[in-house]
């Protein structure tokens, strides 16, 4: 299994100018790469390098091994999608691979420059440090923040141990007024995220109408778009941070009982629920405007390092199912939070009752991710 470690460098003024010069070569001559790939139809790299790879090191200056990482970018760029023509800005992401970079330990890394190699010291947390090994480390991506800081962000290749034999499951139910509610009663509300999308979408709504009214006089609002891209990614890094917590949370939930009884988690397969589902205007925003693959991805790979088995069911008819006796009924739900079944009386929390549907679901399908409905009884 492959992680991302974030680690923050401290470059000297003269560092920070041949790291930025390095970058805007290495951008431009990809941007101009792109072109000819797109013009040529072209994404074949040792067709690409016998071609261009002169000119990238003569017109750009880029050392030889700059110029094939150049190339190699943009054919991984151009197979994306090759309907259009892939963009490189100047000071994108510039990636790093052994021969450009050498570790000096966790302290100090070696970067190739247009100047040559220099070497500069690397921070990183307590996370990172646990989990860094020279020998692991395999492509890195140098990047520059808008605020001006630099990182280095490490590939490394982690040995993904085989999960612990699963004889019982948490179910998780995943909405947006509780973000994920087990079956064991454990509930994360949404109200903090939805308080900060309700504020994030409060203040876009003045630059957005400056916006429509710049353009209706023909001029190019950069400040506004400027603006709007700082909001956007204040809330990215906000919801990211929440899957991260709420992720965390279910892996280490009971982790006694977890590690102890081979207890796994359940979790619904929500691909495709955008366009599956149907909702009010005022509710679109509020469901489109979260990430469940990035917390499901977030569940998957701290799953994997606790070595704890992850199972997916169908989520259909898992808030309309009667927990107790099995039934399914619309009109046992009757509001957000409350679930009665009109068939046997039983009353409970209406996202802990589908927790406990999704657990049993995961139980009688067994380790396989299910792909149908099993076990549910139709309504009367």
């Amino acid at each position: 299994m492959k992680l991302t470690l974030q680690t923050q460098l401290l470059p000297v003024p003269e560092q920070v100018r041949a790291l930025a010069a390095a970058m805007r070569a290495f951008n431009a001559a990809a941007d101009w790469l792109a072109g000819e790939a797109f013009a040529a139809r072209l994404a074949n790299k040792i067709d690409l390098q016998r071609l261009h790879y002169r000119s990238l090191r003569e017109h750009f200056g880029l050392t030889a091994q700059m110029a094939v990482r150049c190339i190699a970018q943009v054919c991984e760029a151009y197979k994306r999608d090759k309907s259009k023509r892939p963009r490189f800005r100047l000071l994108a992401a510039m990636p790093y691979d052994q021969r450009l970079m050498t570790f000096r330990g966790s302290t100090h890394v070696s970067l190739a420059t247009l100047d040559g190699r220099m070497l500069m010291p690397v921070v990183m947390g307590d996370y990172q440090k646990k989990r860094f090994s020279p020998a692991a480390i395999g492509q890195c991506d140098l990047m520059r923040r808008r605020d001006g800081k630099w990182f280095l962000l490490a590939t490394i290749d982690v040995q993904e141990a085989a999960p612990t034999p699963a004889s019982d499951v948490v179910g998780v139910d995943l909405g947006v007024v509780n973000i994920a509610v087990t079956s064991d009663g454990d509930i994360a509300t949404g109200d903090a995220i939805e308080a900060c999308r309700a504020r994030y979408a409060e203040a876009r709504q003045s630059p957005q109408k400056a916006a429509a009214g710049r353009r209706r006089q023909g001029r190019r609002p950069k400040s506004i778009r400027r603006k709007l891209r700082s909001l956007a990614g204040r809330e990215a890094r906000f919801r990211k941070h929440e899957n991260h917590c709420i992720s965390k949370r279910l892996v280490a939930i009971a982790p006694d009982l977890i590690r102890g009884t081979g207890r796994g988690l359940a979790l619904e397969d929500l691909q495709g629920i955008r366009g599956r589902i149907r909702l009010r205007r005022p509710q679109r925003a509020r469901i489109h405007g979260w990430s469940f693959f990035q917390l499901r991805q977030f569940v998957d790979y701290k799953a994997a390092l606790a070595s704890v088995e992850v199972r997916l069911v169908d989520p259909r008819d898992t808030s309309r199912t009667c927990s107790a006796c099995g039934i399914v009924d619309k009109a046992s739900r009757r509001t957000q939070s409350e679930f009665c079944c009109r068939h046997c009386g039983h009353e409970a929390h209406a996202d802990i009752n589908a927790a406990l549907n999704i657990r049993a679901k995961a139980l009688v399908n067994g380790p396989q991710i299910s792909d149908r409905c099993v076990g549910l009884k139709p309504a009367a």
